[in-house]
């Protein structure tokens, strides 16, 4: 039976995924990954966490959500907007990380084609039959046809605080849990603050089994 191992909000720490991917019993052919989104900004290595995933690929079968911060990213790179907002909430550990380039318009990232790509390919969420996998959540009685990305990378305290079911146990990030994750009968939350000094989780499904670094 295919396991799902579900890995919450890096952040750009990539020493605590390369400890933790030692620790986790992965099958390359049988099982499968989930990277929940927020895989840059605010930590030291926001594009080496781009690297190792991409390398990943290579050898295992792996799914990767978008969040907020790869949004965020993406809306300046591509149309010049919410600059503010993102350097607010730790781009410019990416732009450090990534660095500057001239260009006949001025200055701009310097992201490489192939996490371009990358970006711009991250899912807005993941289904199977047992469960959903989203970044932040999902508005509570709309059908998930129906949510918008800008719910799914964005909400907070109406998804969290709702017992709406949605059919699917949902897996989630985003919310900051103090160490441990949040867990209830229709949702478990897998950020655990690994950039705030808290820990890097992952799940293991169907066994709801957890792993942490450090």
């Amino acid at each position: 039976m295919e396991k799902i191992f579900a890995i919450g909000d890096i952040h750009g720490c990539l020493s605590l995924l390369q400890d933790l991917m030692t620790r986790l019993p992965v099958d390359p052919e049988k099982d499968r990954i989930v990277f929940m989104g927020d895989y840059i900004d605010r930590g030291p290595a926001p594009k080496g966490v781009v690297d190792f995933i991409l390398a990943l690929r290579q050898t295992h079968r792996v799914v990767c959500l978008i969040g907020n911060h790869e949004r965020l990213l993406l809306d300046f790179y591509d149309h010049g907007i919410n600059r503010d907002t993102w350097l607010a909430n730790g781009g410019i550990q990416t732009i450090d990380a990534y660095g500057l380039i001239e260009t006949p318009k001025g200055r701009r990232i310097d992201i490489p084609q192939e996490h371009l790509i990358f970006f711009r390919s991250l899912l807005p969420y993941y289904e199977t039959e047992e469960y959903i996998f989203v970044h932040a959540g999902l508005k509570p009685g709309v059908p998930i046809a129906e949510q918008t990305l800008n719910d799914m990378i964005w909400i907070r305290d109406d998804f969290i605080a709702s017992d709406y079911n949605f059919g699917k146990r949902v897996i989630f990030g985003h919310t900051p849990q103090h160490g441990e994750p949040y867990i209830d009968p229709y949702k478990i939350g897998i950020d655990t603050a690994a950039v705030y000094r808290g820990k890097l989780t992952c799940l293991e499904l169907p066994a709801i089994k957890f792993y942490q670094v450090p």
